[in-house]
């Protein structure tokens, strides 16, 4: 039900789940494991999974901490999409990676929770896409020094206000990977 007409396909997008940002992850080794197991399942399926990288001062492109986690394994033709902001969209050619796909239905899983995956899916979501946010499959670091809620909270909070967004001709919503339906 997208507002993009004539793309009627989803796909995975799996944001920065890369060796330097997972390190710091909360309950990083579940999430990873619950992201390939959603990579299994779009693959089974023909569902496109678009892997994107971020790099920055911290998060140097090529580097072993920018390299996805070995527990994930982008297959030969899968999209990749570097990045230099949080929005996956921003300066990026995911949407013209995603309108050669023809998808209007986006799956989104990965890290930060507080940042990439948050401006991801409602720049997705600005853009005319449906946008599903997999409530289990998503995680931050921990920065509570500098007065954020814990991770477990940062994840609660995404998942309940993302729950509850809404806009004209499109969906948004949350579901635990478990129940992720790609068709």
């Amino acid at each position: 039900m997208s507002t993009l007409e004539g793309r009627d396909r989803t796909a995975l997008l799996v944001v920065d789940v890369q060796n330097d940002v997972m390190a710091e992850a909360d309950d990083a080794e579940a999430v990873v494991g619950r992201i390939a197991g959603l990579v299994d399942r779009a693959r089974a399926q023909d569902v496109p999974v678009v892997w994107v990288q971020h790099s920055d001062e911290g998060l140097v492109h090529g580097g072993d901490g920018w390299q996805i986690v070995p527990a994930l394994v982008p297959a030969d033709g899968d999209p990749r999409v570097e990045k230099l902001h949080g929005d996956s969209f921003e300066g990026t050619d995911l949407e013209g990676v995603l309108a050669g796909l023809g998808v209007g239905r986006l799956v989104v899983a990965g890290a930060e929770s507080d940042a990439c995956i948050r401006s991801t899916i409602h720049g997705a979501f600005a853009r005319g896409y449906d946008t599903i946010l997999v409530g289990d499959a998503h995680t931050s670091g921990d920065k509570t020094a500098w007065g954020a809620p814990t991770p477990a909270q940062v994840a609660a909070h995404m998942n309940l206000y993302w729950s509850f967004q809404s806009a004209p001709g499109k969906t948004a919503g949350v579901v635990e990977a478990d129940d992720v339906v790609f068709g």
